[in-house]
């Protein structure tokens, strides 16, 4: 409240966030598991003395670079763009808590990409073991980069002890952190076989091409085992609420939940039937096929891990609005619009209640809420009469446990209730009796047919 309320009108800031985030999770798993595949690939054509699979991992490398260094370092400046202006009261947390978590993941960053060019630049420049060892730096460099946000990431979901003690290493080392950074690492290796299935899928020549493509594949296997055992543990760490979001309470978490199961076992299917047992047949399009699951499983995964996260930004701590439980016995003791900075009216009255809605609106519900778009409060208020809206209002966190619930002042709430119910298209009263009314020709006719058909 604190701050100004950027409104994305249609799609709104959260869907924002969520583009960006998925796409730059789907590359920026790519770039740490790929630069193990690199490394590895480059290795396997040494010592199986293969100018023409060599000749491929330097091919690759080429399409690593462009993906990872242009598309992904672009994508993640998106996400501190998106997060800052949606959510700046939770931005600003993560950056106070984990400031020296930030600095160290900048510098492992900052040698992954010196690394990376170093390691595309050096072929042909370098000799073999020095080239290899750049291959090293650059992935050390960038595991610990996830090894640093993933603390930071899953801090937003199980704060564990920090709620109490507010130490760093609460904070870091929390309940998920573990079982996350086992399914982030099983996740990149899975995905530089998904990549690497799209190059090995356009080499021309077919025995390379067999042999590239089965390598690829193989990259996936062991996230096939890993990730079902990892996953559970995760979950079983969770806060109970949102494990129970994700298990019915909400009916589209729950299918997305199960989406994300189904697509990862149908994705591993095809893989281990398709480019693993049978390379030779493998085709370009079949890979894009392959890609395009594998971004349907990260998408709908990140949704869901985001998801039961609700109704908290930072669970058990910060309300996905901003505002902090701490924050919360004030404003409802002395009014929103009192703790509120950027609004246009401090006093409800009866001439104004639709101005100070708007403004409770904004400063509460905007950051996952729009108008009239996605997730839009035009359409979940259809046909609902200002006093059901009240009530709703007054029960937000019984009926709906993944929502915030109202903060402020009883004029208040019923201000936002006068705006949403403002929000249904007007009916024009009936003012002529009934008796009165003029009865349409069409009618008369109908009734005088129905009579003589008596």
């Amino acid at each position: 409240m604190n701050y100004l309320v950027w409104e994305i009108p249609q799609i709104g800031g959260g869907m924002l966030i969520g583009i960006i985030s998925i796409l730059h999770v789907f590359v920026s798993h790519f770039a740490i598991g790929g630069g193990l595949y690199l490394v590895l690939a480059e290795r396997k054509a040494y010592r199986e003395n293969d100018p023409a699979a060599l000749e491929y991992v330097k091919s690759h490398s080429f399409f690593f670079v462009l993906v990872v260094l242009v598309f992904g370092a672009v994508s993640g400046v998106g996400i501190w763009w998106s997060i800052g202006l949606v959510s700046p009261a939770a931005t600003s947390t993560l950056l106070h808590v984990f400031v020296w978590a930030w600095a160290i993941e900048w510098v492992f960053f900052a040698v992954e990409i010196v690394a990376a060019f170093v390691y595309y630049y050096g072929w042909d420049r370098l000799d073999r073991h020095t080239h290899l060892i750049v291959g090293w730096i650059y992935f050390i460099a960038a595991w610990l980069s996830l090894f640093m946000i993933n603390g930071i990431l899953t801090f937003m979901l199980t704060p564990g002890r920090w709620l109490m003690t507010r130490e760093f290493w609460h904070a870091f080392w929390n309940p998920t952190a573990i079982p996350s950074l086992i399914i982030r690492t099983m996740a990149c290796l899975a995905l530089a076989g998904l990549y690497g299935l799209v190059t090995a899928g356009a080499i021309p020549e077919r025995k390379l091409k067999a042999k590239m493509v089965r390598f690829a594949a193989t990259w996936l296997l062991p996230a096939s085992l890993v990730l079902p055992l990892a996953g559970a543990w995760y979950i079983s760490q969770i806060p109970p609420l949102a494990r129970e979001i994700s298990m019915g309470d909400s009916p589209a978490v729950t299918i997305f939940a199960g989406l994300s199961i189904a697509l990862s076992a149908v994705l591993f299917v095809f893989t281990f039937f398709g480019p693993y047992q049978r390379p030779q047949h493998f085709t370009l399009p079949f890979a894009f096929m392959l890609a395009l699951v594998g971004l349907s499983v990260t998408g709908v995964t990140e949704w869901v891990r985001e998801a039961v996260r609700k109704p908290y930004v930072i669970y058990g701590y910060m309300y996905s609005n901003g505002i902090t439980r701490r924050d919360q016995e004030i404003i409802e003791h002395d009014g929103a619009l009192q703790a509120a900075k950027w609004v246009t009216t401090r006093e409800v009255r009866e001439d104004n209640r639709l101005e100070v809605g708007r403004n409770l609106y904004e400063i509460q519900c905007a950051s996952c809420h729009t108008i009239n778009g996605f997730n839009g409060m035009r359409f979940a208020v259809k046909g609902w009469r200002e006093e059901f809206i009240d009530f709703q209002l007054q029960h937000l966190s019984e009926l709906k446990g993944f929502m915030p619930p109202f903060m402020g002042t009883d004029a208040e709430r019923r201000a936002l209730a006068a705006w949403l119910a403002d929000l249904n298209p007007k009916v024009p009263p009936i003012t002529e009796p009934l008796a009165q009314r003029t009865v349409p020709p069409i009618a008369v006719a109908m009734g005088g047919a129905q009579t003589a058909d008596q």
